[in-house]
C-alpha cells in the first residue's frame, strides 16, 4: 500500500499470454523477417538509391554543372547549324579576335603585292580574303595562298607575314593566250585552256579566236604550228575544231579552208605556196578542201560558177548545118 492507504501497482505493461493457436517463431526468424521487404519494388529502390550514392561520391564535383552547359552548348551549336548561322556565327567570332590583335598591334598596315598583270591589289586581296578587320597575328598564310591558287587567273601564289603589321604576296599569273567559243558562249583561256573569264573585256578583242568543244586544250599546239606559215596566219581569223580531230580555218573574207587530220605541214605548205603564186585566198570562192594528200579542191561562189558555165557554154563547138 502506498502512503494514502492505497494498494500499490507496477507500472510494466502486462505480459501478454501466449495464444495457443499460433505457433511460436524463433527470435532469429523474427529478426530475418523485419529484415526482408514486403516487396520487391522497395528492395529495388533501395538498391538504386544506394548505387546513386556511390557514384556520386565517386564523381568529381561539379559534374552536373558541367554537364548541364556541354547540354546548352549542344543544343546552341545545332540550332546555328539547322538555322544557317554558321557563317554569321563564325564571321562575328573572327571579327572579335581580330579586333582584340589589332588592339595590341598586330594590325596589317602595308601589304606587298609583286607579280601582277591583269588583277589589281584589291581583287588579289579580295580573293585572299584579306580585308581592313584582319590581323596579322590571326591571318592562315597557307589559307591565303589556297585561296588564291583557286582563282584561276592565278597560276601559284607565296603569302609571307612579317610581324607586326607587313603582308608580303607574290602571284604568277596566267596570261591571256586566246577566246574559245563554245555552245555560243565566248570565254578568255590560257595557254593551257583553263578559262580565264568570260569575255567582257575589250582588251581582249585581239586574241585568236579558236571555237568547238575541245579545242581551247588543243589550240595552242596548232596555234604554233601555224606560226611557221605566216602566209596563211595573216589570212585566218578564226580556227575551228571540227570532231574533236581536225581543224578549219575560217578567213577573214570568210573563205572556209579544210584541213585533214593527218599531214597537216604539207597541207600548210601547200595552202601557203597556191596563195603566194595565184592569191588562191584571193578569188571568188567560197571553200577550200584540202584534206586529200594529192590535190587541192575549191568551190566557187555562186556568181563564179555562173560565170564560169557561161564561160564553158559558149566555148562549146556549134553543129554545122545542111549543105
Amino acid at each position: 500500500m502506498d502512503g494514502g492507504g492505497r494498494l500499490s501497482r507496477s507500472v510494466r505493461a502486462p505480459q501478454r499470454r501466449p495464444d495457443p493457436t499460433k505457433k511460436a517463431v524463433p527470435r532469429a526468424s523474427r529478426a530475418r523477417a523485419r529484415a526482408v521487404p514486403s516487396s520487391g519494388l522497395a528492395y529495388d529502390d533501395t538498391h538504386r538509391n544506394d548505387l546513386i550514392a556511390r557514384l556520386e561520391r565517386r564523381l568529381p564535383r561539379g559534374i552536373g554543372t558541367a554537364a548541364t552547359v556541354a547540354l546548352l552548348l549542344g543544343a546552341g551549336l545545332l540550332g546555328v547549324f539547322k538555322g544557317g548561322y554558321y557563317d554569321t556565327v563564325a564571321g562575328a567570332l573572327s571579327d572579335t579576335r581580330n579586333a582584340a590583335a589589332n588592339a595590341v598591334g598586330f594590325q596589317i598596315t602595308a601589304v606587298a603585292i609583286t607579280g601582277r598583270k591583269q588583277l589589281t591589289q584589291d581583287e588579289i586581296l579580295a580573293v585572299g580574303g584579306v580585308n581592313g578587320r584582319s590581323s596579322l597575328l590571326f591571318l592562315d598564310a597557307a589559307t591565303v595562298r589556297d585561296r588564291l591558287k583557286a582563282d584561276p587567273w592565278i597560276a601559284d601564289a607565296t603569302v609571307q607575314k612579317l610581324y607586326p603589321g607587313r603582308l608580303q604576296i607574290n602571284v604568277t599569273e596566267r596570261a591571256p593566250y586566246a577566246l574559245w567559243q563554245q555552245d555560243g558562249r565566248l570565254s578568255v583561256i590560257a595557254a593551257d585552256g583553263t578559262v580565264l573569264e568570260p569575255y567582257v573585256a575589250r582588251r581582249f578583242v585581239s586574241l585568236p579566236l579558236v571555237v568547238g568543244k575541245g579545242a581551247e586544250t588543243r589550240a595552242k599546239n596548232f596555234l604554233d604550228l601555224l606560226a611557221d606559215y605566216p602566209q596563211v596566219k595573216s589570212a585566218v581569223k578564226a580556227i575551228v575544231f571540227v570532231g574533236e580531230r581536225r581543224w578549219n580555218l575560217r578567213l577573214a573574207n570568210g573563205l572556209d579552208v579544210r584541213l585533214p587530220e593527218h599531214g597537216i605541214e604539207k597541207a600548210l605548205a601547200t595552202l601557203s605556196k597556191l596563195d603566194r603564186e595565184e592569191q588562191l585566198f584571193s578569188r571568188d570562192i567560197t571553200a577550200v578542201d584540202a584534206r586529200l594528200p594529192d590535190r587541192v579542191t575549191v568551190r566557187l561562189s555562186d556568181d563564179a560558177a555562173k560565170a564560169r558555165d557561161e564561160l564553158l557554154k559558149d566555148k562549146k563547138p556549134k553543129k554545122a548545118g545542111n549543105a
